[in-house]
């Protein structure tokens, strides 16, 4: 019999979904357990996808874990908690080809990827999900610079230490973008503040309740002052 989890990385606590099918085999659940969390305790703060084969015969088990999904991996690599909702508007964070090396190698024998190089664009490919940059440029971008060579020497030296000075201009790259992408979201929440204030101005003029007046029925539009804001403050993610 083989059960199928997703469990917390070096944390994964008793539960009513393994307790329900270890019973009836007959197989101790902290057992279970412990031997699961000593397996993925390298991957804490992970969800970690981990298979348990037992034998109902012999009352015997044993563990096979997998590597994190590639999100969680670039998430823990990148120090951030979560990828951004709004790709397209909100970039999270900036990583460097080595950083992506690193994901790579440790995802690189559960993915459809026959060489290190495959694997290293299938992990810049998730990036675009997440909102993250990669050598301060559009993942899409870095994947064609894969496939023109660009980074074939950092990929067949497998380098995951990204050097100081490089470290450095990522991140001041990445804090102008986090300064635009404030500015941008402090205009926006002014358009919609000035716009319910206008509103509740009408219905009071007109004697309209003002919990109706204040709840438009389509989204706050941007003003002219917003869009230009957008338009001046959008990060070029190609250069």
């Amino acid at each position: 019999m083989q059960i199928k989890l997703l469990a917390d990385g070096g944390a994964m606590a008793p539960g009513p979904a393994l307790s329900q099918k270890l019973g009836p085999a007959g197989i101790n659940m902290g057992q279970v357990i412990q031997k699961i969390n000593e397996a993925t305790k390298d991957f804490k703060g992970m969800k970690v996808p981990v298979e348990v084969d037992v034998n109902t015969s012999t009352k015997t088990f044993s563990i096979k874990v997998f590597s994190p999904p590639t999100s969680e991996l670039l998430k823990k690599e990148l120090g951030i908690e979560k990828g951004s909702g709004l790709q397209k508007k909100t970039k999270v964070a900036n990583a460097s080809i080595e950083q992506i090396i690193s994901v790579a190698k440790i995802k690189s024998p559960n993915i459809l990827a026959r060489t290190l190089k495959s694997a290293v664009k299938n992990v810049v490919g998730t990036c675009v999900s997440l909102g993250i940059l990669v050598e301060s440029k559009h993942p899409n971008e870095v994947q064609l610079e894969i496939d023109g060579g660009k980074y074939d020497e950092e990929i067949k030296s497998e380098s995951t230490q990204t050097p100081k000075e490089k470290k450095a201009e990522l991140d001041k790259y990445f804090a102008k973008i986090k300064e635009e992408q404030e500015k941008i979201l402090k205009a926006e929440q002014a358009a919609a503040e000035a716009e319910k204030a206008a509103a509740e101005a009408a219905a009071a003029a007109a004697g309209t309740p003002v919990s109706a007046a204040a709840t438009p029925a389509t989204p706050v539009a941007a003003t002219k002052e917003t869009k230009e804001v957008k338009k001046e403050a959008k990060p070029k993610e190609g250069k």
